[in-house]
């Protein structure tokens, strides 16, 4: 008989959760609050609120590292391996069987529907942009940094250029903010030597810095792409959106991937259930390199979320000792403000100019931003009915 402790059981819990967690990652914390702290009690509420502090703390997608972590604490390595495995499949298979399906039809593929796609991913980073801009730009040193980070990202739009203005960022907040002391915090159900904490670390920045090295000296295509979405999901503050400009740097940039097919399987994105990082997927699958279909998907979707697994157990060791360093809380602070300026340079390149082409579209675009943030309207409905929209305009207009 299958105990609670196994991977499989906690697999087929996550998978369960892969397939209903629609909203975003603050929308998966509340899922998984439910499932866990409430009804099934695999730990206290202040061990969650403590373990998804862990999480805003680390770069990459926060809802998949909690769950990785809940994994973890259950059952071991492989439990953290089985809980990223069944939350993230459901929605990275659906985007790969759309990327071949626009491979696979090709100009037969309803033009309207994918630019019905891009309009609505406007909607949706103009939601992400209000929302994160209202919790973390508080002040005026914070809307500022904000500013200049959209700037600098607009100016030197690539990869460099974002990690650039994070740095900046995190030095300036430094400077600039000094946090108030925290409460003491009950400790985490999680048990991870700190041997194996500065092991996993190593092996983090290991690939960080010698992948690019690597690619110098034995040019490969596989290589490349896995450096650019490992160095995505390393360096992604603020959430799932975030890596929207270090993606289309990485890819639409290199040649890999068109525009119009970044910016409509971004939209899709939004539909599906399950961590915005399954993107990786459709981007890999839709590659004009080699390797794609199923086998680049396979490997971009692993190199993005690598980071997330090699830092959630090299950082747990540590983190009582960081969570309380008013360094590291004024450091954070600058990076949060930063991230907000690299989301509204998004929005702007590549979203915006490559989706508004005309009055109607604004109009698309306006009315799937009121929907999602007045009307309530689930997120997936929005997408699905502006690519129907779309797909009815460009037949009408």
């Amino acid at each position: 008989m299958i105990t609670a402790h196994t991977p499989w059981t906690v697999f087929l819990v996550f998978l369960r959760l892969g397939f209903i967690s629609f909203g975003g990652p603050i929308a998966h914390l509340g899922y998984f609050r439910e499932e866990f702290v409430v009804r099934r009690q695999w730990l206290s509420e202040r061990s969650y609120i403590d373990l998804v502090a862990l999480c805003q703390f680390l770069p990459g997608p926060a809802s998949s590292q909690v769950g990785i972590g809940l994994g973890l604490s259950r059952a071991g390595f492989s439990g953290a391996v089985a809980a990223w495995a069944g939350f993230t499949l459901p929605s990275a298979i659906i985007l790969v069987l759309f990327a071949q399906g626009m491979s696979a039809w090709g100009n037969a593929f309803p033009s309207g529907l994918l630019h019905g796609l891009k309009i609505v991913a406007v909607a949706v980073v103009a939601q992400a942009v209000w929302g994160m801009a209202r919790n973390i730009c508080t002040d005026v040193p914070r809307v500022t940094i904000a500013v200049f980070a959209a700037c600098a990202a607009l100016i030197w739009p690539n990869a460099w250029g974002q990690i650039a203005v994070i740095i900046c960022s995190a030095v300036i907040g430094l400077m600039l903010f000094k946090p108030a002391q925290q409460h003491t915090a009950e400790p985490l159900p999680i048990s991870v030597s700190r041997k194996v904490g500065l092991v996993s670390l190593v092996v983090f920045f290991g690939l960080l810095v010698g992948l690019p090295l690597l690619i110098q000296v034995w040019p490969s295509e596989a290589l490349a792409m896995t450096n650019a979405f490992f160095r995505a999901g390393s360096l992604v503050f603020g959430g799932g959106h975030v890596v929207l400009p270090l993606l289309q740097s990485a890819t639409v940039f290199n040649g890999w991937v068109t525009d119009d097919t970044f910016i409509a399987g971004y939209g899709l994105a939004q539909a599906v259930p399950g961590p915005l990082f399954t993107f990786a997927a459709f981007l890999g699958a839709s590659m004009n390199a080699q390797p794609s279909g199923w086998i680049g998907a396979t490997v971009c979707l692993v190199a993005i979320f690598a980071p997330s697994f090699l830092l959630v157990i090299g950082v747990l060791p540590f983190w009582e000792q960081l969570r309380h360093s008013f360094r590291t809380q004024s450091a954070l602070a600058g990076i949060n403000a930063g991230v907000v300026g690299l989301l509204l340079a998004a929005l702007y390149n590549p979203v915006w100019t490559s989706a508004i082409l005309k009055p109607q579209d604004f109009g698309l675009a306006l009315i799937a931003l009121v929907a999602l943030m007045f009307w309530r309207v689930p997120p997936w409905v929005v997408v699905l009915g502006s690519g129907m929209l779309g797909w009815w305009l460009s037949g009408v207009l």
